[in-house]
């Protein structure tokens, strides 16, 4: 077996992307360097991707930058061969055997990657099933390992549209740090069940380095074939430069990040993918809680879909649209923010956790302020979290 090593540099320099082969016996490192169009050489010639899952952004989008996103580490499987990256993924690898192909790939999305279920219906579609009630879904669901982080993987069985072969998918949707990475594996029914073992073995052995200097992201992108988010306008652009901690709207740098009077004790934190700001608070034991600041355009999706997407993170059933009618309003630079509450599981940990959020909408756009982690410390810090909110000026507000 060999070790990968993925690293992810920022495209100022030139998109370089580094994949070390670090093998033991008679292996050799390797070095393949990927030019700004995200196509590594050298590279086994591609395969064509499976029906219904285009290479490419649709025209007129750019792609997501990843630049920000933690290094992986992972053992590859036998058989499967590392394949040219296209602009959406972070890792890309095809299997081939008897003239049957399965295509392997890793995404990971943050701000608007949809809801699970609707994405776990879209790759339903791709294998001519039909969309399933939630919570029928989440019976489908079997738990798995993306590391040490529990994850849910989806084995669809269906057919290939317009051809009628057998096409079989494994779809895995993990959430860390606000961020959906999807793993999946699609092809050939038979080939795609006799690898199951060794996608499972795949995912285990991922494990999350230090993230890589993060550079402005468009959050407008979606993946491919991606369901629609009511209210979000994909030409609007609406990026973050974390590391200026600069906001861009429209493709037109702001003067700054609002100005706040941050609590004590809140230190601040890495800032990772569409990030304004991050604080984290430290507790007794090596507890912690962090504070996540995050902006997006018009009303960035939705308040329901952004309020289950919390949920999401801490292990719990979707909200009806008629919860929103008992979230409490808090009075805030102006405007009106609504007060987000509820405990679970941190589904990157796997211990209990409480998250308080305020979604304040202000001068055509909309922000985001998430608190989370352990429970008591969330508890004592709520107030503080609102009075954060209260205290924020913001210089591009009109």
């Amino acid at each position: 077996m060999k070790r990968f090593i993925l690293y992810l540099l920022r495209p100022a320099a030139v998109g370089t992307l580094l994949l070390l082969v670090a093998g033991c016996g008679r292996d050799n490192v390797k070095v393949y360097h990927a030019d700004a169009s995200d196509t590594a050489t050298p590279a086994p010639p591609p395969m064509a991707a499976p029906a219904a899952m285009p290479s490419t952004m649709p025209d007129g989008l750019l792609a997501p930058d990843n630049s920000g996103q933690p290094t992986l580490q992972f053992t590859l499987p036998a058989g499967w061969e590392k394949k040219a990256l296209t602009q959406m993924r972070m890792a890309s690898f095809g299997i081939s055997q008897d003239g049957k192909q399965a295509d392997v790939s890793v995404i990971p999305l943050g701000g608007l990657a949809g809801t699970d279920p609707a994405n776990v219906n879209r790759w339903r579609g791709q294998v001519g099933l039909a969309s399933l009630a939630d919570a029928e879904l989440l019976k489908l669901a079997e738990k798995v390992s993306v590391g040490e982080l529990p994850a849910d993987l989806f084995d669809l069985a269906g057919t290939a549209p317009g051809s009628g072969e057998a096409q079989r998918i494994l779809g895995v949707i993990l959430h860390r740090d606000d961020t959906a990475w999807f793993f999946k594996m699609t092809g050939d029914a038979n080939l795609v069940e006799q690898q199951k073992p060794a996608f499972v073995a795949f995912l285990k052995s991922i494990s999350f380095g230090a993230p890589a200097a993060a550079s402005a992201t468009d959050l407008s992108q979606l993946p491919p074939s991606h369901p629609p988010i009511a209210g979000t306008s994909l030409g609007t652009q609406n990026s973050l430069v974390p590391n200026a901690n600069t906001l861009v709207t429209g493709g037109i740098v702001a003067d700054s990040k609002p100005t706040w009077t941050v609590p004590a004790g809140w230190q601040e934190g890495q800032l990772a993918q569409f990030l304004v700001a991050k604080y984290v608070i430290a507790g007794a034991d090596g507890a912690q809680a962090a504070v996540n600041v995050s902006s997006l355009a018009g009303d960035g999706g939705g308040l329901l879909p952004n309020v289950n997407r919390w949920r999401t993170q801490l292990g719990l059933a979707p909200l009806a649209e008629a919860g929103l009618a008992n979230l409490p309003l808090i009075d805030a630079s102006g405007g009106k923010a609504t007060l987000i509450e509820f405990s679970g599981t941190d589904a990157r940990t796997g211990k209990p956790a409480q998250l308080v959020g305020l979604v304040l909408p202000l001068g055509g756009q909309t922000w985001f302020y998430k608190l989370m982690g352990d429970a008591g410390i969330v508890a004592q810090q709520k107030d503080a979290l609102i009075q954060f909110v209260q205290s924020a000026k913001y210089p591009d507000a009109h």
